[in-house]
């Protein structure tokens, strides 16, 4: 099995607003996604989740959306290529001051929902992402594994930014190793058992079942988890044991 880090999205409270099992979750994974305020988090929920993450050694990154509270940030909404390089630097920027602040760093960026959906399935959207970590300095990019990531990583290596790819346990994916859109039935897993068997397959290198019936091997550095109840605390648990050997 190859060694996949764990990446969880984490810090998605807001004012009174409590989102997640980010306190239960952390001891398990190796990267956190932190909400950076456009679609969660706050300034002191990010310190707070910063702090967490720093107090068990998981590195963080930041988690940009575009500026939809409202929709979580799972809303395609239309900005050129400057106003996407301009989000970016003010949310990771945001996050990197609070991130200094306690002796961290960022250490990586993953766009959030539709700004991550929407730059997979359009060149132009993910080369201004690819552009506006590269000017950011030296942060590696996660971005979505899919059948072929050949396009992507040629981006990544035109502006010398790190790529990793990623995979997610609880998912469906299409025939592209695109991921199901979460208005279909069956696009989230819920069973954990279903959760731990396709983490196992990734890291195995071993093909999953897309939707259409077709085989899909996917080449993935990262593995995403999700902590938002106590089910899928113990599904990250158990993935986590189930890696050890790795």
């Amino acid at each position: 099995m190859s060694r996949l880090l764990l990446n969880c999205d984490i810090g998605e409270s807001f004012g009174n607003w409590t989102m997640g099992l980010d306190a239960e979750v952390m001891p398990f994974i190796d990267c956190a996604n932190v909400a950076c305020g456009f679609h969660a988090g706050d300034p002191s929920i990010m310190r707070k989740t910063v702090s967490l993450a720093l107090k068990h050694g998981v590195q963080v990154g930041a988690h940009p959306a575009y500026q939809d509270l409202q929709g979580f940030g799972r809303r395609s909404m239309a900005y050129t290529p400057q106003e996407i390089q301009d989000l970016l630097h003010y949310q990771i920027g945001a996050l990197d001051g609070i991130c200094r602040a306690q002796g961290g760093r960022v250490s990586y960026v993953k766009p959030h929902g539709a700004m991550y959906n929407d730059m997979m399935a359009n060149p132009v959207q993910l080369r201004a992402v690819i552009q506006a970590v590269a000017a950011y300095g030296e942060l590696p990019l996660m971005l979505l594994a899919t059948r072929d990531n050949s396009a992507a990583q040629a981006l990544g290596d035109e502006y010398g930014v790190t790529l990793w790819f990623e995979a997610f346990a609880d998912r469906a994916y299409d025939n592209k190793g695109h991921l199901v859109s979460r208005q279909l039935p069956g696009a989230v897993h819920h069973d954990s058992d279903i959760i731990v068997q396709q983490a196992l397959t990734l890291a195995r290198g071993e093909t999953l079942i897309a939707s259409d019936g077709s085989p899909l091997l996917l080449q993935a550095n990262t593995l995403c988890v999700h902590g938002d109840n106590a089910s899928s605390v113990a599904a990250v648990q158990r993935i986590r044991e189930a890696l050890k050997p790795a």
